[in-house]
Formats: C-alpha cells, sequence, structure tokens
C-alpha cells in the first residue's frame, strides 16, 4: 500500500492559518433586532383576521375553484 504525502492541501493551510486569527479577534455582537410597537402588531393582526374571510366572500365560486386548482397544481409540480 504506498504511503500517503505529508504535504498539506493549500485549503488545509488556509483553514489553519483563519483559525489561529480567529481564536486572537473576539467575536463581533449582531445587533439585536428593534423591538416591535404592540399596537402596531394587534392593528395589523386585526387585519389580517378580517382580510381573508372578507376576500373569500367576495369572490365568486368560479373564481375560488380557479384558485384552488392552480394551487393544487402549484403543489403537485414541486414533488
Amino acid at each position: 500500500m504506498p504511503k500517503r504525502s505529508s504535504k498539506r492541501d493549500a485549503n488545509e493551510i488556509a483553514k489553519s492559518i483563519v483559525d489561529q486569527v480567529a481564536d486572537d479577534v473576539e467575536p463581533v455582537e449582531e445587533p439585536a433586532e428593534p423591538k416591535k410597537n404592540p399596537a402596531a402588531v394587534a392593528l395589523g393582526r386585526l387585519g389580517g383576521k378580517k382580510g381573508g374571510p372578507a376576500r373569500a366572500k367576495k369572490l365568486t365560486a368560479e373564481r375560488r375553484r380557479e384558485i384552488a386548482q392552480r394551487a393544487a397544481k402549484k403543489r403537485w409540480e414541486r414533488d
């Protein structure tokens, strides 16, 4: 069985250099996400809860059927 080369790959050398440098550097903290305004969240949720049923009520049975068929077709295309 032939012996393996003792030379290191360029990628291995680069990784070892990055690891050595990374040990010396302190990790940078990511900025915190801004807090959401609870009142705005409540209003958005309220509108969302109303919007879906209102849209469904406004659509004709024919149009709802077309939308449902198109959605089913897309789901089957993914598989």
